[in-house]
Formats: C-alpha cells, structure tokens, sequence
C-alpha cells in the first residue's frame, strides 16, 4: 500500500506525461480505490508541473533566417529608391523618397532598413558629403522612444539596433569627412539620450575632427579639374614642391586631320622644372646618358593620373665634387651648423647613416598618351631651355602602362612625334648595353617605391 502511494506521488512530482493523462481521463464523479480495503482513502487528482508547460515544443529556426529577412526589408527600400527616383537621381528626389516614407506611416516601421538602404543609395543620388541629407536622415528615427528611462537601461544598451544604425550613419559621415552640426546634436538627443553610443560618436568626432582638420600641409580638393591639362598642372605643381617650379604646356591636346583625309588625335604634354634642375642638368656629363622613365602613379583621392620622369644614374665616387653651402642661400632653414658644444665622454658619435643615391631627377612630365614618340616631343620642348640635351643620349625605359595611356598604335606612329627628335640612341658597346639591360629592373623598382 505505502509502495503504490509513494511511486504515485512521485510520479505527480516529476510530471511523467503518461501518468498525467490516465489520471486524466479517470472519471471525476467515482474516486479510483486501489484495492478493497477498510481503509481505503480516494485518490487526489494530480496536477502536471510547470516544466511541462516551458517545454512546449517551438518551431524550428534556421540559422541565418534573421540575415534573410534583414536582406530581404533592404531590398524592399531599394525598390522604392527605384520607384520614386526612376532616371533622375539627385538631391531633390533623395529628399523626396526620405518625404514618402515619412507619410507612408506615422508609426515609420522599418526605418532602421530604410536608413541602411539610403545610406548605400547616397553615393549614387551624389548626397554624400551633403550635412542637411544626413540630418533628414536622423530625422527618421522616433522621438523620445528610445532614451533609457533608467540607469538599468542605460546599462544594458537601450534598443542596441537602432543605436547600431546611429551609428552606422555617423561613421559613413566621419569616412567622408563632414562635420556634425548642433542640428545633429539636438536630433540624437531627442532620439536616443545624453547617454548613450551615437552621441559618444558625437562627441568623439567633434573632439578630433578640429584638430586633423587643418593637419595636412598639401591638401587635395573635393573637386578636382575636369580638364586634363588643368588636372596635369595641378599635379605636378604637387609633386614638384617648389615654389620656382615653372609648369610648362608643351602641347594642348587637339585633333588634326592629316592630307589623306584621317583624324589624328593630338595628346596633350605638360612638364615641370626648375631652375635648380636645370643648373644640375647643364653640369651633367654629356658622355652619361639620362634617361626617361615611367609611367608612375599618383592618386588624388580616387583619381588615378600618372607621369614620366627625366633622370640620371647616380654620378660615381670619382666624379664627385662637394661643393661649399651657400650660407646666404637660406636664412630661415640653414644647410649647414657649426656649433662648437662641449660633449660628454658617454656621447657616441659613431653611427651608420645608410647614403642612398638614386640619381638626379632633371624634369617631370604627364601625358594621357605615353608612347616613346610624344615623349620625343617632351624632350624637344626641353632641349630649347636645355641645349645639353643635344649632346646627351637619351634612353627610354617604358613599362606596360594602363590602356589609356597607351592608345592605340596608330595614332603613335602618326603623331609627327618622330619628326621633332631623332630616335633613341644605341649604346656605344656591348658591354654598356648589357649593364644597362641589368640595371634596368632594379632602378624601376627604386622608383616605384
């Protein structure tokens, strides 16, 4: 008898389903009796655990099924980005997809996907770097929906995904280089809080965004020129550094039709030199030869422009002529200091200084069409200013450059560039032509570096 009790009421303790259900469907009017007994006692009804009720089976969940349906809301604000701004993308209808969801409800579900899909449209609309689309864009979020109520939420990252896309946006801000305004400020104020991740982004940007501002000596505009030989200008103007630099515009790029009736498309040439290039060219040996190098890139923000380089091997040891400094030649940065300071016996003055020549570079040029006959015309153009030019041999050392720069075979041959200037000169020996085949490499690779 205690036997039976005790395995019933251990089985009503543990929730065994089996039990629960005959004991269930057992009649509520009559009590169940184990046994004819005197003694007996009714049965109470037992009663399922809340265990039973927690391990209720749930659908099954892919992993990876919240990525498609995030991926699937962004395709859906794509589509009406492609909808309201069907040809014309500019600010103006950015503005205007951003005023459609607006009103399409008050409530603005799936403004975080919306926000995420216009931050990948804005380079396309050309509102990248625009600080008034970026503040529309702030505008999207609720008010006063997500600022923690506590310092328990505050904690515990108040609705982390909409803090996520605050800031998302604010970093596709930062990589473009736009500074916050206070508009900015009072919008993620109202939105998330004081306390909160997109206004620590806040504030760490408008801490360091003043003091890189003005760090960089050489800086590149937003808008570059358009015109090549204007661009061309601007760039070796960069390269050179030097303030009594002369660029000089060898040839404007035109089209000429020739006596048989062909088009023929002129490239345009732009050099560089100063005077202290020419001083070192004049002084150069006539029996070495210079050479022309190139093309090398140089890229100003995400333009890609390229140019040619007029240089010479490093002079010998033999050759080699220290001259005096000038001590007039600079007042604010003297090349030379005598200074006669009492050292100290633990001072070491022995130290390796690596002296690396990599020869001097006497003119720089660029050109959208590097074949060796333009740059025979480069060559002329320098030869009126640099008459030694006529006794130096001129070598050409071109790499394969971009198919831009090439053109086509053509328009090379037909460039009347072989006509101001002889072909390149053959080497004197053999032997000077094996050298030179042989060094080839590792001066590209020097300057390239």
């Amino acid at each position: 008898m205690r036997c039976t009790r005790c395995l019933l009421r251990l089985l009503g303790r543990t929730g065994c389903p089996a039990a629960r259900y005959e004991l269930r469907t057992a009649p509520l009017s009559k009590p169940s009796v184990l046994h004819q007994h005197p003694q007996h006692q009714a049965l109470r009804h037992l009663h399922g655990s809340t265990s039973l009720a927690k391990n209720e089976p749930r659908p099954a969940r892919f992993v990876g099924s919240e990525d498609k349906s995030k991926d699937s809301s962004l395709v859906a604000q794509d589509d009406l980005f492609e909808r309201v701004a069907k040809d014309i993308k500019t600010k103006a209808t950015f503005n205007q997809v951003i005023e459609v969801f607006n009103k399409r409800d008050i409530r603005r579900r799936g403004h975080v996907e919306f926000i995420y899909a216009a931050l990948k449209k804005m380079p396309e609309f050309g509102v990248e770097r625009d600080l008034a689309v970026y503040n529309k864009l702030l505008d999207v979020f609720p008010k006063e929906v997500f600022v923690p109520r506590n310092y328990i939420q505050r904690m515990f990252n108040h609705y982390p995904r909409q803090q996520e896309c605050g800031v998302q946006l604010l970093e596709q801000m930062e990589n473009y280089g736009i500074m916050p305004n206070m508009e900015t400020k009072v919008l993620l104020v109202q939105i998330f809080g004081e306390k909160s991740h997109p206004m620590r982004k806040f504030q760490r940007i408008m801490y360091w965004f003043p003091k890189f501002k003005h760090a960089n000596p050489f800086p590149v505009p937003h808008q570059l020129p358009e015109d090549p030989v204007d661009l061309a200008r601007f760039s070796l103007t960069r390269i050179a550094n030097d303030l009594d630099a002369k660029v000089t515009v060898f040839q404007m790029p035109c089209t000429d039709v020739t006596e048989s009736g062909t088009e023929v498309t002129l490239p345009h040439i732009v050099g560089i030199q100063s005077p202290s290039q020419m001083e070192l060219l004049a002084k150069h040996n006539p029996k070495r030869p210079v050479f022309v190098e190139g093309p090398f890139p140089l890229w100003l923000r995400k333009t890609c422009v390229y140019y040619y380089v007029l240089r010479a091997d490093p002079t010998p040891p033999e050759e080699r002529v220290e001259e005096p400094y000038d001590p007039e030649r600079c007042f604010d940065y003297p090349l030379q200091l005598d200074l006669d300071l009492d050292r100290d016996f633990g001072d070491d003055e022995s130290f390796d200084v690596e002296d690396l020549d990599e020869g001097q570079v006497f003119a720089i040029c660029m050109t959208n069409q590097g074949d060796q006959a333009t740059l025979n015309q480069w060559i002329s153009g320098l030869q009126q200013n640099n008459p030694i030019l006529g006794q130096v041999p001129t070598l050409f050392r071109l790499d394969a450059g971009p198919r831009e720069l090439q053109g086509e075979a053509g328009d090379s041959e037909s460039g009347g560039g072989g006509e101001s200037r002889k072909e390149e000169p053959e080497p004197r020996d053999e032997a000077e032509a094996e050298v030179t085949d042989v060094e080839e490499p590792r001066r590209s690779h020097r300057m390239k570096q």
